[in-house]
């Protein structure tokens, strides 16, 4: 069973090129607060934080979209390892249960479909979509910036 108390998710994507390390991360916690740094050198441009703190009833909605997606069931052993493309990570803990994935970065649904394990990593692809989508617009209303 779950407690209310224990919920932490953080989502990076990122890589290192020729541009240096570029990289967006972000992270939930259960008492609301909410950061974000985004890392892209290209053209000179400088690293970006953001920090704010959510409602009670904004943690509800991201648990239920947690706990609606199943990817606490999935297991990352068959996804696309990290490349020089860069990779993605999802941590989770909810309740008693954690879980910390780590894969390639996928460019589309042809990426998923043509791995090891589509249906895991269909999870993943689709709840990451959610929860950057998510952050971005509480972002973008909170702060009247677009983040890439």
């Amino acid at each position: 069973m779950r407690t209310e108390e224990e919920f932490y998710l953080r989502y990076y994507t990122g890589h290192t090129g020729k541009h240096g390390h570029e990289f967006l991360e972000f992270e939930l916690r259960a008492d609301g607060r909410c950061r974000y740094a985004n890392n892209s050198n290209y053209r000179n441009e400088s690293l970006i934080r953001k920090e704010m703190t959510v409602s009670p009833l904004m943690i509800k909605e991201l648990k239920r979209i947690v706990a609606e997606s199943e990817i606490m069931k999935e297991d990352d052993k068959h996804w696309p390892r990290r490349n020089v493309v860069g990779r993605q990570e999802l941590e989770i803990r909810f309740g008693n249960e954690h879980i910390s994935f780590e894969t390639a970065k996928i460019g589309s649904l042809a990426d998923v479909q043509d791995s090891k394990d589509p249906e895991g990593l269909r999870v993943f692809y689709y709840l990451v979509q959610d929860l950057k989508c998510l952050v971005f617009s509480l972002i973008s209303l909170h702060f009247k910036i677009k983040p890439i």
